[in-house]
């Protein structure tokens, strides 16, 4: 369990809600990411691999009794860590709809979502441009359109508004958005705000900006193997050079 200080007060962080696994694009299994979170002394591990929507790495519905079977079994075999079954959902379509169909949010003890490119939504084709003019932007380094900018809002906005999730994945890291916007959308909802070890995509100013709303956050690993299950390192490091206010961080325990 990484342990660490701020402002002479001792923390730790107590789980991990963003992993995957073979089913996706991990290189583990189910197990060995629980396996994984027991060594690192980790209270709650969340299996969350990629939605269905994803062309190249999505899990395939089918698959999804597999999974929880998979799940209770392991529960049964690991009584002292909570395993969430939970999916990250793929944002890809104007409305805010997801890869996630309404009635399967009751299969998911978690729903978190974000923007990736190759999730190209209900048309295909105006869900390509989408994700070449975002992948466009990130390579040239340029800053993006405010039309792109609004159009990525819009998406993420509608999302966390018209779906349970639970929290945003790497705000900003696959599409240009306005922080503070998104940051107020989620403080309405209860959706919390990812500081992402594995993206690291919101830098200390970032953060500044999103915590005007009255938002929360939470750090995970995006693990994609067992190695860096409850790896949090570097974004606690962002965190503290934000001067985040540790309750507003809501995986985190105090000694």
């Amino acid at each position: 369990m990484l342990e660490f200080s701020i402002n002479g007060k001792k923390y730790s962080i107590i789980s991990d809600l963003h992993t995957h696994t073979v089913y996706s694009h991990g290189s583990g299994s189910i197990e060995d990411n629980v396996i994984a979170a027991r060594l690192r002394n980790l209270k709650t591990i969340g299996i969350t691999d990629h939605g269905p929507g994803h062309i190249a790495y999505g899990f395939r519905r089918s698959r999804i009794p597999e999974m929880q079977a998979e799940i209770e079994r392991l529960r049964e075999k690991y009584d002292d860590i909570e395993i969430l079954f939970g999916v990250e959902a793929n944002i890809a379509n104007p409305s805010g709809a997801m890869d996630i169909r309404e009635d399967e949010f009751e299969l998911f003890d978690i729903i978190i979502a974000g923007i990736h490119y190759g999730a190209l939504g209900g048309n295909p084709v105006s869900g390509a441009a989408r994700s070449l003019s975002n992948l466009v932007s990130r390579s040239r380094g340029s800053e993006p359109g405010n039309r792109l900018i609004q159009r990525n809002t819009a998406m993420v906005v509608n999302a966390i508004e018209n779906n349970p999730v639970s929290i945003l994945t790497h705000p900003g890291e696959n599409a240009p958005v306005d922080l503070l916007e998104i940051a107020v959308a989620c403080a309405k909802t209860g959706t919390l705000i990812e500081l992402n070890t594995s993206h690291l995509s919101l830098s200390p100013d970032d953060i500044r900006t999103m915590a005007l709303a009255d938002v929360d956050f939470i750090i995970t690993s995006d693990a994609h193997s067992q190695d860096h299950v409850g790896d949090f390192v570097a974004s606690v490091r962002v965190a503290i050079e934000a001067d985040l206010d540790p309750a507003r961080i809501i995986n985190l325990k105090a000694y």
